[in-house]
């Protein structure tokens, strides 16, 4: 069983990979039956499972060519969660500047990523990632 600073270890390594544009250390960090799920009523917006998230993780990194850098604005734990507050900014395809902030609920079963929750500013994913479309009302 991993301890909650080994948690934070691995939080700040997937964030780190993320910075890198390490698709497979992404999906590395997550245990077989583990899953994202990305607040809201966006586009983007689901639960995605750790297959799902190995065929799409490398498409973040296509639409920001210049890399999306997340910054770590404070982190704690207890037990197998890790709360972080953080914020990212990056240079989307369109030409718009992506900038949000984000509350992460990542959630540890023997050291491995069983579930991270995503909770952020939809309407920057909307208006940025999403070009403006929403889904449609009541999906």
């Amino acid at each position: 069983m991993s301890t909650p600073q080994d948690n934070k270890a691995t939080v700040t390594r997937f964030f780190a990979a993320l910075n890198a544009g390490d698709a497979n250390a992404i999906v590395d960090a997550y245990a077989e039956d583990g899953c994202v799920e990305t607040m809201g009523g966006t586009l983007i917006s689901g639960i995605f499972s750790k297959a799902q998230i190995a065929e799409s993780a490398g498409a973040i990194f296509e639409v920001f060519p210049q890399g999306l850098k997340f910054t770590i604005r404070d982190m704690i734990a207890e037990g197998s969660k890790v709360a972080v507050e953080a914020c990212s900014e990056g240079e989307h395809v369109s030409g718009l500047t992506y900038s949000n902030d984000y509350h992460f609920l990542f959630e540890f079963s023997d050291g491995k990523l069983l579930r991270l929750k995503e909770y952020m500013d939809t309407e920057q994913v909307t208006d940025v990632l999403c070009g403006g479309q929403r889904p449609p009302f009541g999906d």
